[in-house]
């Protein structure tokens, strides 16, 4: 749905940032602006900064940053909508009605239809866990040491074993089976007719980040088969791209995810106090887990199964975290098989120093692969650092593997720089790199450069929003071309439009992106701190040098790119040289 960009400022401006954030974070004034812990990272003094003035949010130590709407979709992990819809009925305002095509308001009254019939299902399986016929559900999870809060909080229940209950029950509701099916709690063959898809089972219900019921997991009583079973993929559903626990787990202060197997280990790992597990649904760790892994943590523990199977399961998981950023580590269960167990018997006081003893993802698969090979004979000792020489050369940061290098080097006793050059010989042999050149010279220069000058247009950017008087004094010579291609350009040129507009308004640049990274880059342009200063002539001065490398750097730019048939061109360099030379002997007051 579009809406205009005057009925989003209106939901913006009748939100006050202060107030929305001082509901989810303790606040405290501090001069202009106010202070608390940041609720996306774990901090012990505050560096979350929110200003009434700016409308904006903004973590010096994080860098998580934007204005009201980006609170919500990073907090809440809502979409723009969500976040607009959210805000809109806090003020007051009525948003204007959704214009669908007749197949796009099929699509979402399906879903709508599907997620109300799930909620059903869910409330019916949690009430039939505390009838006399839900008996052997309760005593299962009771045997298995769950407390009621956790049952609660989990949402628990049972499918009693008569296989048509919860069919009749939605029939009753007015559902009609072709919805049912779609919702993958019925099942259909010739012999039985219609029956339900779980029954005689301990029922997970599976939420969405939003608390809403999209599909079930459901473990049976007994010894049939199979052991536990997953609703189908549906039109809600889609297990590779959804975490058991993650509606709870991502509220979690913890920097890195649980990652378990199961629904037990899960609500275990949680009811002792681990309340950031999440797990797969019944599939193998699949990229699509991995992205939405990353948009909360980047670093993962993996508590799978000591057994072989949950090695695999691990080893598995390993490259497809690397390939989205994600840090991973393993959690030793042994003697025991999981995290359930291990903490009925040891505590979450010794799961909690199984943690600060994990092992690096890589280092453990290193350790599968010795046992492969006879590390008592010099040439199976020999062919096993072959092949860690070629996985380390699947680092492609030097730093990076260059640390790896010195931990395998040290872990199995070889000398660092005989391992060094044999990962490059294997990353030469196996095609994975070129023999190594010599970079050119300059070329960390020209980056450092680089990074120089932007950082001068962030504090460019900073100044001009702290202190209006700025913008009058040097808009006759810095323009929004001034700034560098891209988001640093886009920005300026919002804000200098608001200044000849006459309001300077940071925070209604931002309803003209709508990605969360883009907001974050947005704030940090807006938020860029600038060194204490204790005179104004200091200030002045610090200012005019940052005005005069921001001109002197868009010149330069502009005489690498011009063609020397455009006299236009040339005419526009120019004048952008006397302007630099008339900066050079400008005053610059500041307030």
């Amino acid at each position: 749905m579009y809406y205009s960009d005057e009925i989003i400022e209106e939901v913006r401006i009748k939100n006050d940032i202060v107030d929305v954030v001082s509901g989810y974070v303790r606040l405290q004034k501090k001069g202009n602006s106010y202070f608390g812990l940041c609720p996306f990272h774990n901090e012990k003094s505050p560096s979350f900064s929110v200003s009434r003035q700016k409308q904006m949010y903004y973590c010096f130590g994080c860098g998580a940053g934007g204005n009201v709407f980006t609170f919500l979709m990073e907090y809440e992990n809502f979409t723009f909508q969500e976040a607009l819809k959210t805000l809109a009925d806090r003020a007051g305002v009525t948003l204007p009605e959704a214009e669908y095509s007749k197949e796009a308001r099929e699509r979402a009254d399906m879903k709508a239809t599907l997620l109300h019939i799930n909620k059903l299902a869910a409330k019916y399986y949690y009430a039939q866990l505390r009838q006399p016929q839900g008996a052997a559900g309760l005593k299962y999870l009771k045997d298995r040491q769950l407390g009621d809060d956790m049952l609660r909080a989990f949402g628990l229940g049972y499918s009693n074993k008569y296989s048509d209950d919860l069919y009749r029950y939605l029939k009753g509701k007015g559902y009609k089976d072709d919805m049912l099916a779609k919702a993958g709690l019925i099942s259909y063959d010739e012999r039985q007719g219609v029956y339900d898809k779980f029954w005689n089972r301990v029922m997970f219900p599976i939420m969405d980040v939003n608390n809403r019921v999209v599909g079930f997991g459901g473990r049976v009583m007994g010894d049939a088969k199979p052991k536990y079973l997953n609703s189908p993929e549906t039109p809600i559903f889609d297990k590779s791209r959804n975490l058991y626990g993650l509606n709870r787990a991502r509220r979690s202060k913890k920097t890195y995810f649980l990652l378990c197997e199961g629904y037990m280990d899960v609500i275990a790992l949680h009811q002792a106090g681990f309340d950031n597990a999440v797990a797969s649904l019944g599939t193998a760790l699949t990229p699509g887990h991995a992205s939405l892994i990353k948009r909360y943590v980047n670093e993962v523990y993996l508590t799978y199964d000591s057994d072989d199977a949950g090695t695999r399961a691990a080893l598995r998981a390993l490259p497809i975290l690397k390939d989205a950023g994600i840090t991973a580590k393993i959690i030793r269960m042994e003697p025991f098989k999981d995290p359930d167990e291990f903490i009925k018997n040891l505590g979450a006081e010794a799961f909690e120093e199984r943690i600060l003893k994990a092992r690096n993802g890589f280092l453990y698969s290193l350790e599968v692969l010795r046992r492969n090979y006879d590390m008592n004979s010099p040439e199976g000792k020999t062919d096993f650092m072959k092949e860690a020489a070629t996985r380390l050369a699947g680092f492609t940061e030097e730093i990076e593997r260059n640390n790896y290098i010195e931990a395998v080097a040290k872990e199995y006793r070889v000398g660092y720089e005989e391992l060094k050059k044999l990962v490059v010989r294997m990353a030469v042999q196996t095609g994975m790199a070129a023999p190594a050149r010599r970079p050119k010279s300059g070329k960390s220069k020209e980056k450092g450069k680089e990074d120089g000058i932007l950082k001068s247009q962030k504090i460019l950017l900073t100044w001009l929003i702290e202190d209006e008087g700025i913008f009058n004094q040097i808009s006759k010579y810095i323009v929004p071309e001034d700034f560098s291609d891209g988001i640093f350009r886009t920005v300026a040129a919002l804000l200098y439009e608001q200044y000849e507009a006459g309001e300077v308004n940071p925070a209604k640049i931002m309803n003209h992106f709508t990605d969360e990274e883009e907001h974050r880059e947005v704030a940090g342009l807006f938020h860029t701190k600038i060194r204490e200063l204790s005179t104004p002539a200091e200030r002045e001065k610090a200012l005019k040098e940052t005005v005069v490398r921001v001109k002197n750097n868009s010149i330069e730019e502009a005489g690498r790119n011009w063609n020397a048939a455009d006299l236009e061109g040339m005419q526009r360099l120019m004048k952008a040289k006397s302007d630099l030379q008339n900066l050079r002997k400008l005053h610059i007051s500041v307030n």
